[in-house]
């Protein structure tokens, strides 16, 4: 059974009673601006004052801004749900939020700071998230999801990574490939078991059929092989030992989404929109193993992964979990369906703006306005709902009606 957790009353600022809250509306917003600054910024009619390149200010603020965000606001909701312990709130969470603040703001400064002020201002959010995580779980005993300290330090280390590559290569590479293997890696592990169990919740209501397989010994051999096949790409993007690697992860994961029955969700997006923001990590793998094999770029794949399958599933978590611990009905309204289907819009014309040269710069304007209005759109959407007075049902244990929110990773 779930841990219950415990709570205190607590009477300061909505938007500071949990830790989905500030960091869902932060970082929604902060992925909508960051990416209307950039297209400007690539096309040299915008210049910011960060010591990065336009292209490694654009992926680090993805990445290293928006991305741990996100994973803050899932694990600090989340972990008092699995260890019974008191959530995260109040100044505490609001110092949290400030050092993630006084990160993007370093890094957009970072020139006139300096790298390595810089570095060490936005490397800190990740270390003061991994030790809080460390320090919930050791203290709850929850042992189990000690996994997702590690994948912290790993997103850590690449973010540090990040900043010296660039200073003294110039542009980040391989601390790019570790970043977005890490959030992948952390998306196909969570992923893995928040899909089937929520689309076995909704399909048991529904008349019976196919259900979800659950989680197995398949998924272990999927998720070995593809840290293995994205170990390889860190290091070796190219060549032929890595292009099979990709291929037989790709494949993999195809297989994986296809045993989840996404196919019987068509009626309930907030159920489909997971199935579909999973469906671009296979992508993202064969479009990659192809790339290895030097017959598509290697954006190709990368984008894939970044604005499909980390933009979508990252939307689909956000609005569904604001909607379980606000105490709405889960239920995708038409709004909310709009911003998924500009996620997905996004993600596809930026793929396709690598796979089609010559409509290149009109699929890019298509895909960073629709990526814009996606994470805006959800952030006007839930501003009210984050930062409104809380309910009664809230604080206990009932928020959400998906079991897998309230149990271990």
């Amino acid at each position: 059974m779930a841990a219950i957790p415990r709570l205190e009353p607590y009477a300061g600022p909505v938007v500071l009673s949990y830790g989905f809250r500030p960091f869902f509306l932060l970082g929604s917003i902060w992925a909508g601006i960051e990416v209307l600054a950039w297209l400007p910024m690539f096309y040299g009619e915008l210049s910011l004052a960060t010591a990065f390149s336009p292209r490694d200010w654009h992926v680090h603020e993805l990445l290293f801004g928006y991305v741990p965000a996100v994973v803050a606001g899932f694990l600090l909701t989340a972990i008092p749900n699995w260890t019974g312990r008191l959530p995260l709130q109040g100044l505490p969470l609001a110092g949290l939020v400030l050092v993630w603040l006084a990160g993007r703001y370093a890094v957009t400064l970072s020139a006139n700071i300096g790298w390595l002020g810089a570095a060490l201002v936005d490397c800190a959010f990740l270390v003061l998230m991994a030790a809080v995580v460390a320090r919930e779980i050791v203290a709850g005993k929850n042992w189990r999801n000690l996994k997702i300290v590690a994948l912290l330090c790993l997103l850590a280390a690449g973010n540090l990574g990040f900043h010296l590559e660039a200073h003294l290569e110039g542009l980040a590479l391989y601390s790019t490939r570790l970043g977005l293997a890490a959030v992948l890696f952390l998306i196909m592990l969570v992923g893995g078991r928040i899909i089937p169990s929520f689309t076995r919740n909704w399909l048991m209501r529904r008349d019976p059929g196919p259900l979800p397989a659950p989680f197995g010994r398949f998924d272990l051999v999927c998720l070995v092989a593809s840290g293995a096949s994205l170990a390889l790409w860190i290091v070796a993007p190219e060549g032929p030992p890595t292009g099979v690697a990709l291929f037989t992860a790709g494949w993999l994961n195809l297989v994986r989404l296809g045993r989840w029955a996404g196919h019987r969700t068509f009626s309930d997006r907030l159920v489909l929109v997971l199935h579909a923001g999973y469906a671009f990590v296979p992508l993202g793998f064969l479009l990659a193993g192809l790339s290895a094999f030097g017959i598509t770029a290697p954006s190709a794949g990368v984008h894939a992964w970044a604005a499909g399958a980390i933009g979508v599933m990252t939307l689909a978590v956000m609005s569904r979990a604001s909607l379980g611990h606000a105490g709405r009905a889960l239920a995708a309204s038409p709004a909310l369906q709009a911003v998924y289907a500009a996620a997905v819009i996004a993600a596809l014309a930026r793929i396709c703006a690598v796979l089609h040269p010559a409509w290149g710069e009109a699929l890019l304007y298509v895909a960073a306005f629709a990526w814009a209005a996606a994470f805006l759109g959800f952030a006007s959407l839930y501003a009210p709902m984050l930062c409104g007075a809380k309910l009664k049902a809230e604080p206990k244990a009932r928020p959400v009606s998906d079991k897998t929110l309230r149990s271990n990773v």
